[in-house]
């Protein structure tokens, strides 16, 4: 693009290279492009359009509609808009869309590895609260997640399940010395932060001797875990009930997980010592993070953006809108995470994996 300087007053030009000006206008132009068609990528995930495409070889606007039930005039701008993203293939000489099957894969199929839907669903919870997010920021407050989109519940669960299903039994339980071999053999379990329960339902599926409580503070969450629990025949090994980190009851616990939960407290040391508290004498304190090195610009790439624009949106405002406000963030880092481990009183805590994606930290008694 390019952009004309001739009319500011030369000082204000003068330290301007104006190449990088209209290099990164460029680039925020694009970004704008990508931001505003997510709005249409949601819809095409609410409105059935992505699941529509999948299931046709290919198809014309007017017969996506048809298949879709919705009007014609609309599909077809949001077709044009999905084939100059790159989402679609479009063939001129037959005026026909065609999704591949491994964009299908991402966008279409939430039972895939590689689904992405709910991270689009994340995008539209956030702007629905963009206002409250303002204030907290000029307050330095927060909000749980009952402050939160009414989506965003549904999103987060959308994003980490296929890393659950893909991780949780094969690479970060495995990771614990023993620890499968104990599931398998039959311990209790506790879930703190479950969220929808899909971790507490992997692994009551996947260990059929051992049983599982959810707790979280997200009533809305616990009843669709339940439900689920019901529907997948899992509810005599697994349950949930509303309770925080800090109010565990139900004796003792030979495991106590936390995925992706721990940073969201406003006091997590708080919830560790409970978590010491109830953690039988031979047990194992696991919780799962996003990945992240230790220093800042470690972290500036694009996947260390996707944590830090979910932290500045949903994990910090959980954080700090409880007691404590810690505020550790999406990408605290293995070593501020072993300190807040060691403060809580388990000095031995050591990271157990390091994956693409995620820290697995490990503690004892």
């Amino acid at each position: 693009m390019s952009i004309d300087f001739a009319d500011r007053a030369a000082d204000e030009t003068d330290d301007l290279d104006e190449a990088a000006v209209e290099e990164f206008a460029g680039k925020v132009a694009a970004d704008q492009a990508v931001a505003t068609n997510a709005v249409l990528v949601y819809l095409g995930d609410t409105l059935g359009l992505w699941r529509g495409l999948a299931a046709a070889a290919d198809a014309t606007s007017q017969e996506l509609a048809d298949r879709t039930g919705l009007a014609e005039r609309y599909v077809r701008e949001w077709l044009a808009a999905q084939a100059a993203a790159g989402y679609v293939r479009y063939s001129p000489a037959t005026g026909r869309f065609r999704l591949p099957a491994e964009h299908a894969a991402v966008l279409a199929d939430d039972d895939s590895p590689a689904a992405l839907g709910g991270g689009w669903e994340f995008v539209a919870a956030v702007w629905g609260v963009t206002d409250r997010l303002a204030t907290a920021y000029a307050t330095g407050g927060g909000f749980g997640y009952d402050g939160q989109d009414p989506r965003l519940a549904s999103a987060v669960e959308r994003f980490f399940r296929p890393l659950y299903r893909s991780s949780l039994i094969s690479e970060w339980l495995p990771a614990v010395d023993g620890l499968v071999a104990r599931l398998h053999d039959g311990i209790r379990v506790l879930d703190v932060g479950c969220g929808l329960g899909t971790a507490t339902l992997l692994m009551a599926e996947h260990y059929p001797a051992s049983t599982f409580v959810g707790i979280d503070v997200h009533d809305e969450s616990l009843r669709r875990a339940s439900r689920a629990a019901d529907a997948a025949g899992l509810s005599d090994r697994a349950t949930f009930c509303h309770a925080d980190g800090q109010q565990v009851s139900g004796g003792r616990y030979d495991l106590v997980c936390y995925f992706d939960a721990l940073h969201d407290m406003g006091d997590p040391r708080a919830a560790l010592r409970e978590s010491r508290e109830v953690l039988a004498a031979d047990g194992v304190v696991l919780a799962v993070e996003p990945a992240a090195s230790d220093r800042l610009e470690d972290n500036l790439h694009p996947l260390g953006l996707s944590w830090y624009a979910s932290s500045a949106t949903a994990c910090l405002p959980s954080s700090l809108g409880q007691p404590g406000q810690t505020g550790l963030g999406a990408q605290a880092g293995p070593a501020r995470l072993l300190e807040v481990f060691a403060d809580a009183g388990f000095p031995n805590a050591r990271t157990a994996a390091t994956t693409m994606f995620n820290l697995v930290i490990e503690a004892r008694l």
